[in-house]
C-alpha cells in the first residue's frame, strides 16, 4: 500500500504561544507534520539546513534578522523549501523586500487553523499562496532600494555599494535620494533611523 509522505513544516516565530498553537493545529492533519520550531532568524536558518522542510512559516518580524535576509539564507541552505510569511501586519514595509527575496506568499495571523492548513496546502500544490486580503502592491521602498539601504546601514560608502551591487555611483546616489524622499530623511543617519522606525531594518 502506497503512502504519501506528509508535508514537513518549520515554524519560525518569536512568540512561543503562536508556535505551539499553530503546531497543535497543524499536527491534527495527517498530511501535515511540524518538524521544528525557531524563534530567531539564525535558529531558523540552522534548523532548515538540518531538516530541509517543505514549508517554512516565517514571522515577518524577528528579533535578530529582517525577514528578507532570513528568506534568502533559508533558500541558500535548503533550496527546495518554500517560505510563507506569517504576520499580523500585512501592510508592513518589510513585506515587499521579503517577497522580493523569494517568499512565496503572505498569510495574516488572524487566520484560523483551517486557513493556515489551506494556505500550506496551496503552497505545496502551486508553489505560491495569495490571500484575498493581501499586502498592497506598493511599498515604501523597492527591492533594489532595500538592497542599497541595508548596505548603507552596514556602513558602506557609495562606491562600495556600487561595487557590491554592480551599480554606478550615480545610480546609488539616485536610489539614496529616492529613499530619503520616501522616508522623509535629510541625511544617511536619518535615513537609517527612519528605516528602523518603519521596520525596514
Amino acid at each position: 500500500m502506497l503512502t504519501t509522505r506528509p508535508t514537513r513544516i518549520v515554524l519560525v516565530d518569536d512568540h512561543p504561544v503562536v508556535r505551539h498553537g499553530v503546531a497543535a493545529q497543524l499536527n491534527g492533519y495527517p498530511d501535515l507534520l511540524v518538524v521544528g520550531h525557531a524563534e530567531t532568524g539564525a535558529d531558523a536558518v540552522r534548523l532548515c539546513a538540518r531538516e530541509r522542510p517543505d514549508i517554512v512559516l516565517l514571522d515577518l518580524r524577528l528579533p535578530d534578522s529582517p525577514a528578507a535576509d532570513v528568506v534568502a539564507q533559508v533558500h541558500r541552505q535548503s533550496p527546495d523549501s518554500r517560505v510563507l510569511l506569517f504576520t499580523a501586519f500585512p501592510e508592513h514595509a518589510a513585506v515587499a523586500p521579503a517577497l522580493a527575496a523569494g517568499a512565496c506568499g503572505l498569510l495574516v495571523k488572524d487566520a484560523d487553523g483551517t486557513a493556515v492548513r489551506d494556505a500550506i496546502r496551496s503552497v505545496v500544490r502551486t508553489g505560491t499562496f495569495r490571500a484575498e486580503r493581501s499586502a498592497p502592491s506598493t511599498a515604501p521602498v523597492t527591492a533594489r532600494e532595500y538592497d542599497v539601504l541595508r548596505l548603507v546601514a552596514a556602513g558602506y560608502t557609495n562606491p562600495e555599494i556600487g561595487d557590491e551591487l554592480n551599480l554606478s555611483v550615480n545610480t546609488v546616489k539616485t536610489y539614496l535620494r529616492e529613499m530619503m524622499n520616501k522616508l522623509a530623511a535629510r541625511n544617511r543617519a536619518q535615513l537609517i533611523s527612519n528605516a528602523r522606525t518603519r521596520g525596514l531594518l
